[in-house]
This record gives structure tokens, sequence and C-alpha cells, in this order.
């Protein structure tokens, strides 16, 4: 009667183990897009395109050589690395495919820094995917939904006590223009203005 129990338990915990899994791979394909296709905010922008440095982070804050840490220039959230040299990156903090903070990953001897989930490395220089795109872990499942992208890069530069970062200090504004548009928002008007 005990074996009985026993193969009863470890039957039911496979069972929960290939729920949870099969879960877990029905909520990723729910968010995979039917197909990749790239936008550009400068195709869709509203208004023109502000180029302009902007302060990030201070320099007291930045990362030991072969680290990273995140700061936030005109509303976009940044990755400010630092190689093994001692040069400073800029780069956008979101890892693709979903987007958890690349300043959390390690920053390499080789000119990359590593995403700390899925494991694929971005260059520090061109952010584009350098190696195998997601090979660690779970990112063998969620890569595979995915074409391979990168992750954008920024000037930087210190300014005083502080390290600035140009970036489109319209990108935000330019990309919310249209968020409400044809649909109705909170007011209850379309257009997105107020009774």
């Amino acid at each position: 009667r005990i074996k009985s129990t026993i193969s009863e338990v470890f039957l039911s915990i496979d069972k929960m183990k290939l729920a949870v899994f099969a879960t877990l791979v029905a909520g990723t394909a729910a968010f995979a897009p039917a197909s990749q296709i790239k936008r550009s905010t400068a195709l869709n922008a509203v208004g023109k395109q502000k180029l302009q440095y902007v302060p990030c982070i201070s320099t007291d804050d930045l990362p030991a050589p072969g680290s990273a840490t995140s700061g936030v220039a005109g509303g976009l959230a940044i990755c400010i690395a630092v190689d093994p040299a001692g040069k400073v990156y800029a780069l956008g903090d979101k890892c693709p495919p979903v987007n958890q903070p690349l300043s959390f990953g390690n920053v390499n001897d080789d000119g990359t820094i590593q995403d700390p989930v899925l494991g694929t490395k971005f260059s520090l220089k061109t952010g584009e995917v350098v190696g195998n795109w997601c090979p660690a872990g779970i990112g063998k499942l969620i890569g595979g939904l995915f074409d391979p992208v990168g992750v954008p890069v920024y000037p930087v530069k210190a300014k005083g006590k502080t390290v600035e970062v140009q970036v489109d200090v319209n990108y935000k504004a330019n990309f919310e223009a249209n968020y409400w548009s044809g649909l109705l928002d909170a007011q209850g008007k379309a257009n997105g203005k107020y009774y």
C-alpha cells in the first residue's frame, strides 16, 4: 500500500510539472507575434526627432569595471555598462524578447553584455546579438518564438558630475501620440480630448 501511495504522489508531481510547463508555453505563445515586423519610431513618429544629451546618472553611481547599472534618460530606461577596461557604454535596458533589465547582465571581456536570464550576448558598441540567440535555460524555448533582435545603443559622455546620454527627447511623446487614436479613452472620446 505504501509503494502505491508513493508512486501516486510522484505521478501527481509529474502531472503538475507538465501542467506548469504547458501553461508557460501557452502564455509565451499568446504574446508571440504572428509575424515579425520591424517597427521604427522614426517611420511612425508624429513629431520630429530631437536628439539631445540629457542627464542619466551621477558619475558617483558609475558601476565598477565589468558591471552595469540602470538609469533613465528622456523617459527611456538606459543600461550604463562599463567594460573591464573602464570604457562606458549606454544601451537600452530592455533585453529582447521578454524585456528583463539588461543592467542585471554580465559585462564580458569580449566587448559584450550578457542577458542575465536567457543568455544572449549583445555588443556594447552596436547592440547587435553576438553568438547564439537565447542559449540558456528557458531561453531555448522562448527564443525559438522570436527572431534575434539587438538593443539600441546611445552616445554617452560625462559632463561635470553627471553621465549624459544622447536620446530622442521626443521619443516617448511620439510613441504615445496615437496610442488612443480610434479607441475610446478614459474620457469617452476617441481623440483623447476632455469634454
